[in-house]
This record gives C-alpha cells, structure tokens and sequence, in this order.
C-alpha cells in the first residue's frame, strides 16, 4: 500500500513541475534556425532549403497589424511563415567587383511554394533538363526574366508562388529580409528556398530564423493531432493503473514477482504519456522543441520499450511459472536488453530531439536497421522459447498455467501479424508519398505503434491480474510435474472434509465386516 501510493505522490509532483515549466516557457520562438547555411549548387542555381512543413488554411484571414501593441498568440486562428533576422552574407571577393555607389549588386530570392505547386518553379527549355533559374532561351520561350527563378502562377490562385527579391547593395557583404509575414490561406504542404541565379553569389550563407504557425500553435501540421493523442493515452494508461494498482494492492500478499514487473510497465508507460503531451504543448506555445523534456521523454520510451520486451520474453521462458528463475540466460537476457535500450535512445534521439521539420534525417535511416534487426532477433527468441515452455506445460498437464499461455500465444501471434501489415502499410504510405503531400493522416503512423503496445499490454495485465489464486501460477518444487493445479485446488479446499467422511464411513461399517478385512489383510502377510 505504501508502495503505491509512494509512487502517485511521485507521478503527481513531477506532473506538477512540468506543468509549471510549459505554463512559464509561452514565449514565441523560431522552428527554423539558420546559421551560416550555405548555398549548394543545383544546377544553374544556388539554394538552401528553409524548411517543409504542413499548414493548415488560416481561421482569420485579417493579418496581425504591423505595429500591434499584443503579439499574436499561439492560438489565435492565423497560419503565416513569419522572417525574423534573415541574414545572407556573401564573399569579400565578390562585393569588391562592385562600386559603393551601385544600388543592386546581387540578387537573393525567398520562394515559397505549396508541394502542388513544385512544377510552377523553374522551366525545361526544348524539353531538355530543367533549370530552376531563367536562360537566355527560356527567356525568349516563357517570358521570363533572365537571372531569376523562373516562377508560373497557379491555376488555383495567382499569388502563388511567393517570391520576395533581397539586394545587395554596393560593396556592402550582408542583404538582410525584413522581419515580414507570409499567410497561409490554404491547406497544404508547404516549401521555403532561399535561391540566388548570380554566379558571382557562389560560396553566400544565410543566417537567422523562421516561424511557422498553425491556426492553434506552432505545431507542424503533421504533430499537432498527437497532442490531443497524447491526452487520450495518458487517459487510458491512467484507467489501466487504476484498474491494475487496485488489484495490486488489495492481493498484495500473493503477487508474484512477474506481476511486479508488469506494475512497472504499467507505472513507465503512464509516465511517458504524460511527458509527450508536455513535450508537444511546450512545441505549440514556443515553436522549438523542449530539449530536456524531449530527452527525458525518449529515454523513458526507450526503457519502456526495453523493459516491455524482456518482460514478454520472460513471460515466455515461463519464468516464475516453469521455472523459478533463468539461470544461466540472465546474463544474455540483461546484455540484449542494454543492446535494445542503446539502440533506442540512440534512434529516438535522432528522430525526436531537435527535430523539427517533416523531412526525415539521413542519420535515422542509419539507425533504423539495428534496431530493426535486434527486433526480430527478439522476436525469434519469444516464439521459440514459448513453443518450448507450452511443450512444458502440455507434459506437466497444467491445465490453467497452459490455458493462459495458449492465450498469451495467440495475442502475441495476433500482434506481429497486425505489425507486418502496417510495417508494409507504412513503406507504401511513404513510398507513394515522396513530397509527403498526406502529412494530415501521417500522425496516424506513430500513433499505432502505441495503440498495439497499449492493446498488448491490456492483454498481459488481464491473464495475470493479480487475485487471492495468483500462486496457483506460481513455479513450485513441491508439487509432481505430473499435477494438476486445478485438481489440486479442489482437493486442497476439501481435504479435512474428505478425511471426516472417510472416519464416517468406518464408523458405519458392522463388526464382521472390519473381521473380514482384518483376515483377509493377514492372508496376504502369510502369502508374502
């Protein structure tokens, strides 16, 4: 009882700290940083990617007054790529090629385009290679103007694309954009370019910060419904607790030690959903991502991953049930586990901490194989030590230990199976999705991984919920490997009654009976 109720107090106070830390940190800040990028080259152009990310139409199409007194808000119903300090700094070298007097020495262009739209930048002259920037030739074919980006307006609104032209001017090496707004009136995936057609260019950086904001934070638009997720999830991990610490307690003097490992998935799992929905509401009201917090949280999910794992593993070994402890593969089990918790962190680190476009890094895709391979691994392991402890119990006839496992099996099976569809489901999601133009239905994919944990989970704490017979489970040396739990149960419960009844029945017997016995019982002595 002091246990539990130790560790709500726990749960609450650390609920409490974080509350404190997002309500005091709601200033707004950049999601995009830019520091020194530089430009690469693509063909006849020089560019730097701003960034990719999903916004919704704005609510309020009033934009915010330039000089209003009350900045805006995180939820105030408006959607813009908001410029702050936007810096582009080019070569000593080539702001000397020109006269302090000259007023437009160089040309940097801010392109923003919707996905839809990517065809409406640059032009393919004689249907040769594309050029991002205008040529003499397509000059002469499209009308455009030679030493820009070639830009066709949309069918669907002729604003679009949006082109901002920043000068440099005399022999000045820095061209700043003005802190400036663009709004988003329509839903879609949208792309920010920083692009220069000026040879003599090559070799510039650029420096400074955009916001992008969602009508309700500054979410990206394929995040922001697993915010209220996280909410439903910390709702229903906290109804398991409930459910299973209530049990926990009340049959505490019979809980076995595998059903205190299951408490602490348990415990874990509510912990981490709690930090996700603080992790993400610190996300929407400041636009950068809580390093602490995000760190905290992959480590928790990375040990409750770990944890959950070898607990089913352990499950399956019949630890606590076949055998009393693992013996020599606790050493191998311990070191996979290390293994698993590295490969974990080390992926959701890179996935989740600092992370802030839709556009996935090459570093997770390096991380991605090991973690998948030690998966597997572990699920071959699972299956076969399962196969061997249900062999077990089949020879032992343990009707209730294997009836339990049978279902345990059968969930597990249901599981990998669901886990190979959506792992080909999600391939071909992202495969036929290369500009993520689906970014709405794309929080879908991280949200099913947790659902079938959870699912998963609910299934374990149902077959070993602790009760007043947990230790009809429980690993014995004293009973036959030939018993029956089940039968002995029932004869346990009824033995001194069994005992009286057989009195009774002697008493009742007559006299000559008890004569007969006594001299057949004799005969056989005499026959030995």
């Amino acid at each position: 009882m002091n246990f539990a109720n130790l560790r709500l107090i726990t749960v609450k106070s650390l609920c409490i700290v974080l509350l404190l830390l997002v309500i005091e940190s709601t200033t707004d800040a950049s999601i995009h940083v830019y520091d020194r990028d530089p430009f690469r080259e693509v063909g006849n152009a020089y560019l730097v990617s701003g960034g990719s990310e999903g916004l919704a139409a704005s609510r309020i199409l009033t934009p915010l007054p330039r000089h209003s007194p009350s900045p805006s808000t995180p939820n105030d119903g408006r959607t813009f790529i908001r410029f702050q300090n936007v810096t582009f700094r080019r070569s000593e070298a080539a702001a000397a090629k020109h006269s302090k007097t000259e007023r437009r020495t160089g040309l940097v262009q801010v392109i923003i385009f919707e996905a839809a739209d990517r065809d409406n930048i640059g032009g393919s002259p004689y249907g040769g290679q594309r050029s991002i920037c205008c040529t003499p030739d397509l000059a002469k074919l499209e009308g455009c103007k030679q030493g820009e980006v070639i830009r066709i307006p949309s069918a669907r609104d002729p604003n679009w694309p949006v082109t901002v032209n920043v000068y440099f001017r005399g022999k000045s090496l820095t061209a700043q954009l003005k802190t400036t707004e663009a709004y988003i009136t329509r839903t879609g995936m949208y792309n920010l370019f920083f692009i220069s057609c000026d040879p003599t260019l090559k070799g510039m950086t650029v420096s400074g910060q955009t916001a992008w904001k969602n009508p309700d934070g500054y979410l990206p638009g394929r995040m922001a419904p697993l915010k209220k997720f996280y909410v439903i999830m910390a709702l229903a991990y906290a109804l398991l607790c409930v459910a299973w610490f209530s049990q926990y307690v009340r049959f505490w003097d019979d809980i076995l030690q595998l059903q205190h490992c299951i408490s602490a998935v348990v415990a874990v799992g509510l912990f981490e959903m709690i930090l996700w929905y603080f992790d993400y509401a610190y996300f929407n009201n400041t636009g950068t991502r809580p390093v602490a917090i995000t760190t905290w949280v992959v480590t928790v999910g990375a040990a409750r991953r770990t944890v959950s794992r070898l607990l089913m593993l352990c499950v399956s070994m019949g630890y606590g049930v076949v055998r009393p402890t693992l013996g020599g593969l606790t050493t191998k089990v311990m070191l996979l586990g290390v293994t698993y918790f590295l490969s974990t962190e080390l992926l959701n680190v890179t996935e989740y901490v600092g992370t802030i476009s839709d556009i996935a890094g090459r570093a997770r895709v390096l991380l991605v194989l090991p973690n998948a391979m030690l998966d597997a691994f572990l699920i071959m392991w699972i299956f076969t030590s399962l196969s061997k402890t249900l062999t077990q119990l089949q020879a032992k006839r343990s009707s209730a230990k294997l009836d339990t496992y049978r279902k345990f099996s059968n969930a597990l099976v249901i599981t990998v199976v669901l886990s190979v569809i959506w792992v080909g489901y999600e391939v071909y999601f992202k495969a036929t999705d290369p500009f993520n133009e689906r970014w709405q239905s794309g929080w879908i994919i991280t949200a099913f991984w947790d659902i079938l944990a959870f699912a998963l989970l609910c299934v374990i704490c149902y077959l070993w919920a602790p009760s007043q017979s947990s230790q009809r489970y429980a690993y014995s040396e004293e009973k036959g490997e030939d018993s029956d739990e089940e039968t002995e149960a029932l004869y346990s419960g009824t033995s001194q009654g069994d005992i009286s009844l057989v009195k009774q029945e002697r008493r009742e017997k007559k006299p000559d009976e008890f004569d007969l016995e006594e001299d057949d019982e004799a005969e056989e002595g005499k026959r030995e």
